[in-house]
């Protein structure tokens, strides 16, 4: 079972033509989609999608480029967001000091907050986290300290340490098209050696369509390369690995009822 397990279908580049996108996708083989929110204000269109498609589900958060925008928001929110049956994931949320498009405080803040949302549901916590290895980390390990909880880094590119830190803190890697790409060498040498019970796949589509596909905008369906790359880097088959990260997925989003 391929399960596309991060992309974005109200995003444009795909909501445009949000039917021809999964049709291409299932005919790749693809048979799940996690559609992904990233503000409030876009969580009704996100489940409403989820709700039209028997094989998409949705998450509810905000991303750490939201965070200003969204400081007043309760737990309670976040939690009344959840109760709808298509939402099987908290997210994404984290930290991204890269771009620094929130303040570093205010992320934090959230990140706790859906981390509180994702323990009192049990529903997995999908993380970004981007040029911010030791708050991420230091923040995971107190808060699993104070009450286990799922989650997963999203389109892991971090270092091999922090691969090693989340792993050792029960959490799963989802491996994006940037795997595939030529200057990956590192990010590669992880996925090769990763636990094959911690392993997704995503395309984060609209972004970061992986080879053969760099350029276009990318479509759940290119979840397939990314998969089959990674399979060749473990000496697997493609469908070997896509079984693998498609129980992977049922096991992590038990919601979902796969």
């Amino acid at each position: 079972m391929l399960v596309d397990s991060h992309c974005h279908l109200n995003y444009k580049g795909l909501v445009e033509d949000r039917a021809g996108v999964l049709a291409r996708a299932r005919a790749a083989g693809v048979q799940g989609f996690l559609n992904i929110s990233t503000k409030q204000s876009e969580w009704a269109a996100v489940l409403a999608t989820a709700e039209a498609e028997p094989d998409v589900w949705a998450s509810a958060g905000i991303h750490p480029h939201e965070a200003d925008q969204h400081a007043g928001l309760e737990l309670d929110d976040l939690l009344a967001a959840t109760a709808n049956p298509k939402v099987i994931a908290i997210g994404e949320t984290g930290l991204d000091y890269f771009y620094d498009h929130s303040d570093r405080a205010v992320q934090r803040a959230l990140f706790r907050m859906h981390i509180a949302a994702a323990r009192t549901t049990g529903l997995p916590l999908i993380i970004h986290t981007r040029d911010a290895e030791a708050d991420t980390a230091a923040i995971l390990a107190e808060e699993m300290a104070a009450g286990a909880f799922l989650a997963l880094i999203h389109c892991f590119t971090a270092s091999a340490e922090f691969a090693q830190t989340v792993l050792d803190l029960g959490l799963t890697i989802s491996l994006s098209g940037i795997v595939t790409f030529k200057n990956a060498r590192d990010l590669q040498k992880i996925a090769a050696e990763l636990p094959l019970d911690r392993i997704l796949v995503e395309t984060d589509a609209p972004f970061l369509a992986p080879i053969p596909h760099r350029g276009r905008t990318c479509e759940p369906a290119f979840v397939k390369d990314t998969c089959a790359f990674v399979a060749g880097l473990r000496g697997m088959t493609s469908d070997a690995l896509a079984e693998a990260t498609g129980h992977n997925f049922a096991q992590l989003f038990k919601k979902a009822g796969l």
